[in-house]
């Protein structure tokens, strides 16, 4: 791979990732601290505010498989060879034990005496680290089995993630704490609190990863418009296959069990997230250079979720805005403190790298 073509590719992936989780730190500001009265779907602003915010975890999910995947496959190694599966176990481990940390029930470490069980339950909920963690683990798995058996990324990832998002209706049905302990159980519905189940999220962690195999072994895609008019029309037939299936299911009657997490909403939202990489990539087609700043927001993305989460929401050892100004804010208010979150998150990320590139030993 040449350097230009590695330019290109960097620039798509940084624009996208750098996106997603600028799009979570307004996203959740926001909603901590805009008033109760002001979220009115008749209000054209906050329609497409909502709008985007349902659209924001797709995107950051889709976008972790992307990057995760094409790292690894990028590496022309046999799976147990590449030098990608440490650092992608410690990775997908670190993501897993964050996500309770974040959550930890005591100011304590190991005193639990003052903890009631609804602080058990927060805490055994899957949020959306957990989520990753567990997809990590789970895409490794399935580049082996790819590796392995299938010879096949495309067909592996493709077969697994509509699966997942077809019978997620049906998982979600089951009360899976009558077969799993909790902490298990949190894994597979809602219905224990969890905010980003395996069912349907994880299949999009995977529809992420399948087009990261494609970016690894196609490394001239981004040389041509034909690669964002293709995944515009893939998410677009996405799109209109949702909305015919709503349709179809309207005039037929047929009941949604939980709307949040119906095949048609799934199958939208993927195809918006297609839609939205086609723009993106295109994008990076007319570009050659992107701020500094935006590739390092992009490259940062962990530790900037844990820290804006932290800041707003608090955790067992500090309190967080919403305990301060949790829906007090009117609109230009909230619009403002979520540029001051973004602003205080790009500063963080410059001055960390500033502290980098000061620390690094000078080559002689």
């Amino acid at each position: 791979m040449t350097i230009s073509q590695k330019k290109h590719r960097i620039i798509f992936i940084d624009l996208i990732r750098a996106f997603a989780v600028l799009q979570m730190v307004q996203g959740h500001t926001i909603n901590v601290v805009l008033a109760e009265e002001f979220r009115n779907l008749d209000f054209p602003f906050y329609a497409a505010w909502h709008f985007m915010r349902g659209t924001t975890a797709p995107i950051f999910l889709f976008t972790a498989g992307t990057v995760f995947t094409y790292l690894f496959r990028l590496v022309d190694k046999p799976f147990f060879q590449n030098p990608r599966l440490t650092k992608s176990v410690k990775r997908a481990g670190l993501l897993l034990v964050l996500g309770y940390l974040l959550r930890y029930p005591s100011w304590t470490i190991v005193d639990f005496s003052e903890v009631t069980k609804e602080s058990w339950k927060i805490f055994l909920r899957v949020d959306i680290l957990q989520l990753i963690g567990f997809g990590l683990f789970l895409l490794l798995a399935l580049l082996y089995l790819s590796e392995k058996f299938f010879r096949n990324d495309y067909a592996i990832f493709g077969l697994t993630a509509i699966a997942t998002f077809l019978v997620s209706p049906m998982i979600n049905a089951i009360n899976w704490i009558n077969y799993f302990p909790e902490p298990v159980a949190a894994y597979f519905y809602s219905r224990t609190g969890s905010l980003f189940p395996v069912f349907p999220w994880v299949g999009y962690i995977i529809s992420g990863a399948l087009l990261g195999s494609y970016l690894a072994k196609n490394p001239l895609a981004f040389k041509s418009a034909n690669f964002s008019i293709w995944l515009a029309t893939i998410g677009s037939a996405f799109i209109l296959s949702s909305v015919l299936g709503d349709m179809i299911s309207n005039a037929l009657n047929i009941p949604v069990i939980n709307s949040a997490e119906s095949t048609g909403l799934v199958f939208f939202r993927l195809g918006f997230v297609l839609v939205i990489n086609a723009l993106v990539s295109y994008i990076a087609l007319k570009i050659d250079t992107i701020p500094k700043f935006i590739i390092l927001v992009g490259r940062n993305t962990l530790l900037i979720y844990v820290v804006h989460l932290i800041i707003l929401y608090g955790s067992a050892w500090n309190p967080g805005v919403d305990q301060l100004f949790a829906s007090s804010f009117n609109g230009l208010e909230s619009l403002f403190a979520a540029l001051v979150m973004i602003l205080l998150m790009t500063i963080m990320v410059l001055v960390i790298n500033l502290i980098k590139m000061k620390n690094k030993p000078l080559v002689t």
